[in-house]
């Protein structure tokens, strides 16, 4: 019997405020769990705009504790009512001047299994991420849900194959990559980045994109956020580049275990021969 797991995930507009913005993520998601889905993921700082367009001390304003905030423990009672796992990317205050892009994972059962923190952070036009947080410092969690082994990396993390292995290593089935992406350069990198790292990992992948434009800076985020299995291959359409959707996908995760048979890249890495990829 196979090892099907339906997946969902969500692209959303911001409604220009919180309470707005969980309600319609919560009302997505009780439609995800009436199409059966078992997981479902948001995108990057999911709760907020991504207001990292600009650097301006009012925006540390949307942060929260993980996982004592009140947006983490709604979506933990949101798990327990729909029976889904559910992946909340937040932003993080620890205690004060200390804030991370973040992701909670919430088990079907409402259990908070624990955080991704976001490794790198970009400082470009656009994208002023160091002016709000710290480089990630929880290592790369690979959460045992009730759907399988899941993963998080986030955004601009997704540029780098290191953090991608290293939830391989981990024993990763399906990694939830929570994104705020705007039209330009990275529009040809969005279908090709993640698509690649699933097949050189060997794992499945949710890739999730914000869509429309906000209310800080002039970044139009276009969607188009999708599942792709471990061959490289989307499961059903890529979801639009205009429109607010909900994606629900079957994923066999039998598929791991064929495609690493037939490309045994774990069993022919040579971790002896790769010391110069960590000399700074």
């Amino acid at each position: 019997m196979s090892h099907v797991v339906r997946a969902a995930l969500v692209q959303a507009t911001w409604t220009g405020d919180t309470e707005s913005m969980i309600a319609k993520h919560e009302e997505h998601a009780r439609e995800a769990a009436r199409q059966g889905a078992g997981i479902i993921g948001f995108q990057e700082v999911f709760n907020a705009p991504y207001f990292c367009q600009v650097q301006e001390p009012e925006h540390y304003r949307w942060a929260e504790p993980v996982p004592d905030g009140p947006t983490v423990r709604r979506m933990q009672d949101l798990a327990r009512e729909t029976g889904m796992v559910i992946v909340v990317p937040v932003f993080e205050i620890e205690q004060s001047g200390f804030y991370y892009n973040t992701a909670a994972v919430i088990d079907a059962d409402g259990s908070y299994l624990g955080k991704y923190r976001k490794h790198h952070i970009p400082q470009v036009k656009g994208f002023w991420e160091k002016y709000y947080f710290k480089p990630g410092n929880a290592g790369w969690p690979v959460f045992d849900t009730a759907v399988g082994k899941v993963g998080v990396y986030i955004c601009y993390d997704r540029h780098f194959p290191e953090g991608w292995r290293q939830l391989g290593l981990g024993g990763a089935q399906l990694v939830y990559n929570p994104s705020a992406t705007s039209r330009g350069l990275s529009s040809h990198l969005w279908q090709l980045e993640q698509p690649a790292s699933a097949v050189a990992n060997e794992y499945f992948v949710a890739a999730i994109n914000r869509v429309g434009r906000e209310e800080y800076g002039d970044n139009d985020f276009y969607g188009t956020s999708y599942f792709v299995d471990p061959r490289g291959q989307f499961v059903g359409e890529v979801a639009s580049d205009k429109e607010e959707e909900l994606v629900v996908r079957d994923l066999d995760f039998d598929l791991i275990e064929e495609v690493r048979q037939q490309w045994a890249f774990y069993r022919d890495r040579r971790p002896d021969a790769y010391d110069g990829l960590v000399e700074p």
